[in-house]
């Protein structure tokens, strides 16, 4: 683009970004809007605000053509977004772009193999993520950001704060995992976070970030390879398998729903 319209361009991206802040979206959510808008501004290498219907028709063909459904998804909300709090137009092509509605099952678990991959795990980072997540049926981004503060050892349970959809939750916390979290803490000591960033317990010990996400997910797929697991396995199964056996053990629906913070049962 040139130096006028890259100006035009920032102007607008930045709008973009403060109303999705006034809006109360996730940090997660802007970051995925924000790049749509960056995504289809290099494409056609020019600012958004001049494509007409006739370019994004063409825009969201090749977009199908080389990224997921997903994407294809995202990038129609974060766009359907820009149009209408940014350029404040109508967004037209909320017909024209419909994703397929895909209904699929998640791989569960059984207990003996969530047994065998948290035994099979030698780092005590991840042996200890892995039990929390399962033995609470917490979500990643939930045991990631969880704090000292958030123990509440006297009950016991945990407190979930700002979980899907900004809502709090207690959780009940299993005995085994409050001395899992207590002997891991000891290791690394950080004044407020349970799982901090960092590839020693010196560094660990200030850190004032949680361990990366993708560090997670990979561990948990190599561990399930290790352990003969061919089922598509990672982070969200751990949930998934805590709630399947729960029911599994006669616990109403309803209970189940408040533990996890679903909004609706049928979820």
């Amino acid at each position: 683009m040139k130096k006028a319209q890259q100006t035009r361009f920032d102007s607008l991206y930045q709008q973009h970004v403060n109303a999705l802040k006034r809006q109360g979206k996730s940090k997660m959510t802007i970051q995925a809007y924000a790049r749509a808008v960056r995504r289809i501004t290099t494409f056609f290498d020019r600012c958004p605000d001049q494509l007409s219907l006739d370019d994004l028709k063409d825009y969201f063909t090749s977009l199908i053509e080389s990224h997921s459904w997903s994407t294809v998804k995202v990038d129609r909300n974060g766009l359907q977004f820009f149009y209408r709090h940014v350029l404040e137009k109508d967004w037209q092509l909320a017909k024209l772009v419909k994703p397929p509605v895909i209904k699929t099952l998640p791989d569960i678990l059984s207990s003996k193999e969530i047994s065998a991959m948290i035994n099979a795990t030698r780092e005590a980072r991840y042996q200890t993520f892995f039990l929390t997540a399962y033995s609470m049926g917490l979500r990643l981004g939930e045991t990631l950001n969880l704090t000292i503060g958030d123990i509440d050892a006297a009950y016991p349970r945990i407190h979930i704060r700002r979980g899907k959809g900004h809502k709090d939750r207690y959780v009940t916390l299993p005995l085994i995992t409050l001395k899992a979290l207590r002997q891991y803490w000891a290791m690394h000591r950080n004044p407020l976070l349970l799982f901090p960033a960092g590839k020693n317990n010196k560094t660990r010990a200030s850190a004032i970030k949680p361990m990366d996400r993708g560090g997670v997910q990979r561990s948990i797929k190599v561990i399930a390879k290790s352990c003969g697991i061919h089922k598509h396995v990672h982070t969200h199964t751990l949930r998934h398998s805590y709630g399947a056996h729960l029911v599994e053990h006669g616990l109403h629906l309803r209970a189940l729903q408040e533990e996890l913070g679903h909004a609706s049962p049928t979820t």
